[in-house]
């Protein structure tokens, strides 16, 4: 099963996220932030799915973290967010993201997002 790195400081989001990623057939891995979400990506993640405001590191500076990181780059990811100001979406493609869907979600459309998207 693929693994998706779920990144958001809210614990309701997070548990939305991986009941539907895991019904989907997916292996959800839970970070509270961006730090948590360094500290546990690694090769073996498909695909993350990521709030941009967190607190310690947002999903934007992570963004910019993994980008800068050959071991870890290239790494599809999702920005799943409240936000839609369009220069965060401009920096967010800048440094990787393949999309942005903004809360409150349909399950359907994120974990479509992922099936297309997760390597």
């Amino acid at each position: 099963m693929k693994r998706i790195l779920v990144v958001d400081d809210s614990p309701t989001i997070r548990q939305q996220v991986s009941l539907a990623l895991t019904q989907a057939g997916f292996t959800p891995v839970e970070a509270v932030d961006g730090v948590d979400a360094l500290a546990k990506i690694d090769a073996t993640i498909a695909m993350m799915v990521c709030d941009v405001n967190m607190p310690r590191m947002g999903g934007l500076e992570l963004l910019e973290r993994i980008a800068a990181n050959t071991k870890i780059a290239g790494v599809p990811i999702v920005m799943l967010t409240t936000e839609g100001n369009p220069a965060h979406i401009a920096r967010a493609k800048l440094n990787g993201a393949k999309g942005w869907i903004i809360k409150p979600f349909k399950a359907d459309l994120l974990v479509a997002a992922v099936t297309k998207l997760a390597r």
